[in-house]
Protein backbone atom coordinates (compact mmCIF):
# COMPACT_ATOMS: atom_id res chain seq x y z
CA UNK A 1 0.00 0.00 0.00
CA UNK A 2 2.23 2.29 -1.32
CA UNK A 3 2.50 6.12 -0.85
CA UNK A 4 -0.42 8.38 -2.71
CA UNK A 5 0.67 9.76 -6.33
CA UNK A 6 -1.03 11.40 -8.79
CA UNK A 7 -0.86 10.18 -12.26
CA UNK A 8 0.47 13.04 -14.70
CA UNK A 9 -2.49 14.67 -16.34
CA UNK A 10 -1.06 16.39 -19.56
CA UNK A 11 -0.21 14.31 -22.80
CA UNK A 12 2.82 14.36 -25.14
CA UNK A 13 2.44 16.43 -28.46
CA UNK A 14 2.45 14.36 -31.06
CA UNK A 15 5.81 14.00 -33.47
CA UNK A 16 6.33 17.06 -36.03
CA UNK A 17 3.66 18.99 -34.07
CA UNK A 18 4.68 21.41 -31.79
CA UNK A 19 1.17 22.98 -31.34
CA UNK A 20 -2.50 21.96 -32.23
CA UNK A 21 -3.50 24.26 -34.99
CA UNK A 22 -0.44 22.98 -36.61
CA UNK A 23 -1.15 19.44 -37.01
CA UNK A 24 0.55 17.80 -39.91
CA UNK A 25 -1.46 16.05 -42.58
CA UNK A 26 -1.06 12.73 -40.61
CA UNK A 27 -2.48 13.74 -37.48
CA UNK A 28 -5.48 15.35 -38.66
CA UNK A 29 -9.03 13.43 -39.25
CA UNK A 30 -10.73 13.46 -42.85
CA UNK A 31 -13.31 16.41 -42.76
CA UNK A 32 -16.19 13.75 -43.01
CA UNK A 33 -14.66 11.55 -40.07
CA UNK A 34 -14.17 14.82 -38.25
CA UNK A 35 -17.79 15.56 -38.47
CA UNK A 36 -18.65 12.12 -38.20
CA UNK A 37 -16.67 12.15 -34.64
CA UNK A 38 -18.21 15.12 -33.55
CA UNK A 39 -22.03 13.60 -34.52
CA UNK A 40 -20.96 10.75 -32.12
CA UNK A 41 -19.61 13.12 -29.35
CA UNK A 42 -22.95 14.79 -29.13
CA UNK A 43 -25.10 11.76 -29.24
CA UNK A 44 -22.49 10.11 -26.55
CA UNK A 45 -23.37 13.63 -24.32
CA UNK A 46 -26.52 13.19 -24.59
CA UNK A 47 -26.56 9.78 -22.48
CA UNK A 48 -23.84 10.36 -20.59
CA UNK A 49 -21.98 13.44 -18.11
CA UNK A 50 -19.89 14.67 -20.47
CA UNK A 51 -17.59 17.31 -19.67
CA UNK A 52 -13.69 18.08 -19.83
CA UNK A 53 -13.67 18.81 -16.36
CA UNK A 54 -13.52 16.99 -13.45
CA UNK A 55 -16.42 18.36 -11.82
CA UNK A 56 -19.10 16.88 -13.71
CA UNK A 57 -17.04 13.30 -13.77
CA UNK A 58 -18.25 12.63 -9.88
CA UNK A 59 -19.03 9.12 -9.73
CA UNK A 60 -19.68 8.95 -5.87
CA UNK A 61 -20.06 4.97 -6.00
CA UNK A 62 -20.64 4.53 -2.90
CA UNK A 63 -21.81 0.11 -3.47
CA UNK A 64 -18.01 0.47 -5.00
CA UNK A 65 -16.17 1.96 -2.18
CA UNK A 66 -18.24 -0.38 0.29
CA UNK A 67 -17.22 -3.63 -1.48
CA UNK A 68 -13.76 -2.54 -2.68
CA UNK A 69 -12.82 -1.75 1.30
CA UNK A 70 -14.57 -5.28 2.18
CA UNK A 71 -12.76 -7.37 -0.15
CA UNK A 72 -9.36 -5.67 -0.98
CA UNK A 73 -8.69 -3.84 2.82
CA UNK A 74 -7.65 -6.49 5.79
CA UNK A 75 -7.71 -6.18 9.33
CA UNK A 76 -9.45 -3.11 9.58
CA UNK A 77 -12.83 -3.45 10.48
CA UNK A 78 -13.15 0.01 12.14
CA UNK A 79 -12.34 2.18 8.77
CA UNK A 80 -14.62 -0.78 7.02
CA UNK A 81 -17.75 0.35 8.56
CA UNK A 82 -16.89 4.00 9.32
CA UNK A 83 -15.49 5.24 6.20
CA UNK A 84 -17.86 4.39 3.52
CA UNK A 85 -21.07 5.37 6.27
CA UNK A 86 -19.29 8.46 6.95
CA UNK A 87 -18.15 9.91 3.73
CA UNK A 88 -21.90 8.30 2.24
CA UNK A 89 -24.13 10.79 4.81
CA UNK A 90 -21.70 13.64 4.54
CA UNK A 91 -22.17 13.14 0.44
CA UNK A 92 -26.17 12.83 0.91
CA UNK A 93 -26.95 16.03 2.52
CA UNK A 94 -28.58 18.68 0.72
CA UNK A 95 -26.73 21.55 2.26
CA UNK A 96 -23.76 20.74 4.31
CA UNK A 97 -22.56 23.87 6.87
CA UNK A 98 -18.67 22.33 7.19
CA UNK A 99 -16.53 20.40 5.41
CA UNK A 100 -15.94 16.63 6.22
CA UNK A 101 -12.42 16.12 8.19
CA UNK A 102 -11.03 12.76 8.81
CA UNK A 103 -8.04 11.88 10.27
CA UNK A 104 -6.35 8.76 9.62
CA UNK A 105 -4.18 7.19 11.98
CA UNK A 106 -1.62 3.78 13.05
CA UNK A 107 1.40 2.53 11.40
CA UNK A 108 3.19 2.62 8.30
CA UNK A 109 1.92 0.17 5.77
CA UNK A 110 -1.59 -0.45 7.74
CA UNK A 111 -3.62 0.90 4.88
CA UNK A 112 -4.31 4.61 5.40
CA UNK A 113 -3.21 5.55 1.92
CA UNK A 114 -4.42 2.77 0.19
CA UNK A 115 -8.42 3.88 2.19
CA UNK A 116 -7.44 7.26 0.63
CA UNK A 117 -7.13 5.93 -2.70
CA UNK A 118 -10.00 3.64 -2.76
CA UNK A 119 -12.09 6.70 -1.90
CA UNK A 120 -10.55 8.86 -4.78
CA UNK A 121 -11.41 5.71 -7.17
CA UNK A 122 -14.87 5.32 -6.10
CA UNK A 123 -16.05 8.96 -5.69
CA UNK A 124 -14.25 10.25 -9.48
CA UNK A 125 -14.16 8.28 -12.46
CA UNK A 126 -10.59 9.60 -12.79
CA UNK A 127 -9.05 9.05 -9.07
CA UNK A 128 -6.57 10.25 -8.08
CA UNK A 129 -5.86 12.20 -11.79
CA UNK A 130 -9.18 13.88 -11.24
CA UNK A 131 -9.39 18.00 -11.42
CA UNK A 132 -11.56 18.01 -8.32
CA UNK A 133 -8.75 15.66 -6.35
CA UNK A 134 -5.29 16.73 -4.63
CA UNK A 135 -2.72 15.16 -2.65
CA UNK A 136 -0.57 17.12 -0.68
CA UNK A 137 2.59 15.57 0.72
CA UNK A 138 4.24 17.03 3.41
CA UNK A 139 7.79 17.11 2.83
CA UNK A 140 7.58 17.31 -1.04
CA UNK A 141 4.93 19.93 -1.34
CA UNK A 142 5.67 21.97 1.76
CA UNK A 143 9.60 21.21 2.14
CA UNK A 144 11.41 24.33 4.08
CA UNK A 145 9.59 25.63 7.40
CA UNK A 146 10.78 29.27 6.43
CA UNK A 147 8.62 29.75 3.42
CA UNK A 148 5.52 28.68 5.47
CA UNK A 149 4.05 32.26 4.77
CA UNK A 150 4.01 31.29 0.82
CA UNK A 151 3.14 27.61 1.30
CA UNK A 152 -0.24 29.47 3.51
CA UNK A 153 -1.17 31.44 0.37
CA UNK A 154 -0.77 28.86 -2.30
CA UNK A 155 -2.49 26.42 0.04
CA UNK A 156 -5.63 28.38 0.50
CA UNK A 157 -5.95 29.39 -2.69
CA UNK A 158 -5.76 26.13 -4.41
CA UNK A 159 -8.37 25.12 -1.82
CA UNK A 160 -10.37 27.94 -2.86
CA UNK A 161 -10.12 27.49 -6.59
CA UNK A 162 -10.92 23.77 -6.49
CA UNK A 163 -14.03 24.91 -4.78
CA UNK A 164 -15.08 27.37 -7.38
CA UNK A 165 -13.99 24.57 -9.92
CA UNK A 166 -15.90 21.88 -8.24
CA UNK A 167 -18.96 21.42 -6.25
CA UNK A 168 -17.92 17.88 -4.97
CA UNK A 169 -14.02 18.13 -3.74
CA UNK A 170 -11.40 16.19 -2.35
CA UNK A 171 -8.09 17.04 -0.08
CA UNK A 172 -5.68 14.37 0.59
CA UNK A 173 -2.67 15.20 3.16
CA UNK A 174 0.08 12.27 3.83
CA UNK A 175 2.26 13.09 6.88
CA UNK A 176 -0.05 15.28 8.46
CA UNK A 177 1.73 14.93 11.52
CA UNK A 178 4.63 16.92 9.73
CA UNK A 179 2.66 19.49 8.39
CA UNK A 180 4.02 23.06 10.02
CA UNK A 181 1.80 24.50 12.64
CA UNK A 182 0.72 27.56 10.60
CA UNK A 183 -0.17 25.61 7.64
CA UNK A 184 -2.87 23.52 9.86
CA UNK A 185 -3.91 27.17 11.22
CA UNK A 186 -4.26 28.27 7.93
CA UNK A 187 -7.24 25.51 7.02
CA UNK A 188 -8.98 26.39 9.59
CA UNK A 189 -11.19 28.57 7.79
CA UNK A 190 -12.21 25.85 5.61
CA UNK A 191 -13.20 23.29 7.74
CA UNK A 192 -15.69 25.31 10.56
CA UNK A 193 -19.11 25.64 10.32
CA UNK A 194 -20.23 27.94 8.10
CA UNK A 195 -23.30 30.56 8.43
CA UNK A 196 -26.33 30.28 5.64
CA UNK A 197 -25.17 33.50 4.07
CA UNK A 198 -22.07 32.41 3.69
CA UNK A 199 -23.02 29.14 1.15
CA UNK A 200 -22.89 29.58 -2.42
CA UNK A 201 -26.53 28.84 -4.11
CA UNK A 202 -25.07 25.29 -5.13
CA UNK A 203 -24.01 23.51 -2.40
CA UNK A 204 -20.31 22.74 -2.05
CA UNK A 205 -19.04 19.52 -0.31
CA UNK A 206 -15.38 19.54 0.72
CA UNK A 207 -13.36 16.10 2.07
CA UNK A 208 -10.72 16.43 4.10
CA UNK A 209 -8.50 13.82 4.57
CA UNK A 210 -5.31 13.29 6.64
CA UNK A 211 -2.98 10.87 7.14
CA UNK A 212 -0.64 10.29 10.33
CA UNK A 213 1.24 7.72 11.70
CA UNK A 214 1.06 9.55 14.96
CA UNK A 215 -0.90 7.97 18.01
CA UNK A 216 0.11 4.42 15.95
CA UNK A 217 2.00 3.24 19.18
CA UNK A 218 -0.93 3.34 21.46
CA UNK A 219 -2.87 1.93 19.00
CA UNK A 220 -1.09 -1.03 19.55
CA UNK A 221 -1.02 -0.94 22.95
CA UNK A 222 -4.64 -0.63 23.56
CA UNK A 223 -4.97 -3.26 20.63
CA UNK A 224 -2.28 -5.61 22.49
CA UNK A 225 -4.07 -5.08 25.93
CA UNK A 226 -7.09 -6.29 24.72
CA UNK A 227 -5.85 -9.34 22.46
CA UNK A 228 -3.89 -10.34 25.47
CA UNK A 229 -7.07 -10.09 27.86
CA UNK A 230 -9.04 -12.84 25.57
CA UNK A 231 -11.23 -9.89 22.92
CA UNK A 232 -11.49 -10.99 19.41
CA UNK A 233 -10.08 -8.56 17.11
CA UNK A 234 -13.26 -7.60 15.46
CA UNK A 235 -15.01 -7.00 18.52
CA UNK A 236 -12.58 -3.84 19.30
CA UNK A 237 -14.55 -0.60 19.27
CA UNK A 238 -14.06 2.87 18.25
CA UNK A 239 -14.77 3.09 22.46
CA UNK A 240 -11.95 1.37 23.47
CA UNK A 241 -9.74 2.97 20.82
CA UNK A 242 -10.65 7.34 20.28
CA UNK A 243 -10.10 8.23 23.89
CA UNK A 244 -6.47 7.22 24.10
CA UNK A 245 -5.89 8.06 20.36
CA UNK A 246 -7.32 11.53 20.73
CA UNK A 247 -5.40 11.85 23.88
CA UNK A 248 -2.18 10.82 22.70
CA UNK A 249 -2.46 13.41 19.23
CA UNK A 250 -3.40 16.12 22.34
CA UNK A 251 -0.48 15.42 24.13
CA UNK A 252 2.15 14.67 21.25
CA UNK A 253 5.09 16.84 21.75
CA UNK A 254 6.74 15.47 18.18
CA UNK A 255 4.11 17.44 16.33
CA UNK A 256 2.00 20.55 15.91
CA UNK A 257 -1.33 18.30 15.02
CA UNK A 258 -2.50 17.81 18.16
CA UNK A 259 -2.54 21.32 19.36
CA UNK A 260 -3.46 22.91 15.98
CA UNK A 261 -6.85 24.56 15.61
CA UNK A 262 -8.43 21.56 13.75
CA UNK A 263 -7.77 19.71 16.69
CA UNK A 264 -8.37 21.93 19.55
CA UNK A 265 -11.85 23.22 18.13
CA UNK A 266 -12.91 19.80 17.20
CA UNK A 267 -12.66 20.68 13.39
CA UNK A 268 -11.44 17.45 12.59
CA UNK A 269 -15.00 14.84 12.60
CA UNK A 270 -13.65 11.46 12.77
CA UNK A 271 -10.05 10.12 14.41
CA UNK A 272 -10.12 6.82 12.34
CA UNK A 273 -7.65 4.03 13.81
CA UNK A 274 -5.83 1.87 11.62
CA UNK A 275 -4.85 -1.19 14.04
CA UNK A 276 -1.44 -3.10 13.62
CA UNK A 277 -1.80 -5.87 10.98
CA UNK A 278 -1.14 -9.51 11.92
CA UNK A 279 0.57 -12.36 10.26
CA UNK A 280 -2.78 -13.71 8.90
CA UNK A 281 -3.32 -9.63 7.15
CA UNK A 282 0.40 -10.04 6.00
CA UNK A 283 -0.66 -13.27 3.79
CA UNK A 284 -3.85 -12.01 2.65
CA UNK A 285 -1.64 -8.76 1.32
CA UNK A 286 0.62 -11.50 -0.15
CA UNK A 287 -2.44 -13.20 -2.27
CA UNK A 288 -3.68 -9.71 -3.50
CA UNK A 289 0.06 -8.98 -4.68
CA UNK A 290 0.13 -12.04 -6.79
CA UNK A 291 -3.67 -11.34 -8.29
CA UNK A 292 -2.67 -8.05 -9.07
CA UNK A 293 0.00 -9.04 -11.66
CA UNK A 294 -2.25 -12.06 -12.73
CA UNK A 295 0.58 -14.68 -11.45
CA UNK A 296 -0.07 -18.11 -9.99
CA UNK A 297 0.80 -18.47 -6.19
CA UNK A 298 1.30 -21.59 -3.31
CA UNK A 299 -0.21 -20.97 0.11
CA UNK A 300 3.42 -22.14 1.14
CA UNK A 301 4.58 -18.85 -0.69
CA UNK A 302 2.59 -16.86 0.95
CA UNK A 303 3.80 -18.43 4.36
CA UNK A 304 7.24 -17.57 3.23
CA UNK A 305 6.78 -13.89 2.37
CA UNK A 306 4.58 -13.81 5.82
CA UNK A 307 7.51 -14.91 7.53
CA UNK A 308 10.11 -12.27 5.99
CA UNK A 309 7.96 -9.99 7.91
CA UNK A 310 9.80 -8.42 11.21
CA UNK A 311 6.89 -8.72 13.80
CA UNK A 312 6.91 -7.11 17.32
CA UNK A 313 6.58 -6.91 21.09
CA UNK A 314 9.58 -8.65 21.13
CA UNK A 315 8.27 -11.38 23.38
CA UNK A 316 4.56 -12.04 21.51
CA UNK A 317 6.03 -11.58 17.52
CA UNK A 318 2.61 -10.68 16.96
CA UNK A 319 2.16 -7.36 15.06
CA UNK A 320 3.98 -7.03 11.96
CA UNK A 321 6.11 -3.86 12.23
CA UNK A 322 5.42 -2.50 8.38
CA UNK A 323 2.22 -3.72 8.19
CA UNK A 324 2.03 -4.45 4.34
CA UNK A 325 4.75 -2.12 3.27
CA UNK A 326 7.03 -3.79 0.68
CA UNK A 327 5.14 -7.03 0.63
CA UNK A 328 4.62 -5.93 -3.10
CA UNK A 329 8.39 -6.32 -3.73
CA UNK A 330 9.03 -9.31 -1.73
CA UNK A 331 6.72 -11.62 -4.40
CA UNK A 332 9.95 -11.16 -6.86
CA UNK A 333 11.72 -13.68 -4.63
CA UNK A 334 9.48 -16.56 -5.76
CA UNK A 335 9.04 -15.12 -9.63
CA UNK A 336 10.35 -17.94 -12.13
Amino acid sequence: MGRLRSSPRSFPTPPDSPHLDGLSPRWRLPLLGQQYLDILTTWFCSFQDCCDHGDCRVSNNFTGLQSDLSVQLHGQHLAQELVPTTVRSYLELPRPDKALALSFHGWSGTGKNFVARLLAENLYRDGLRSDCVKVFITLIHFPHPKYVDLYKEQLTDQVRKMQEHCHQTLFIFDEAEKLHPGLLDALGPHLEHQTPENHRAEAVRTIFVFLSNLGGNVINEVVLGLLKAGWSREDITMEHLAPRLQAEIVASTDSGFGHSRLVKENLIDFFVPFLPLEYRHVRLCARDAFLSQDLLYTEAALDEIAKMMVYVPKEEQLFASQGCKSVSQRINYFLP
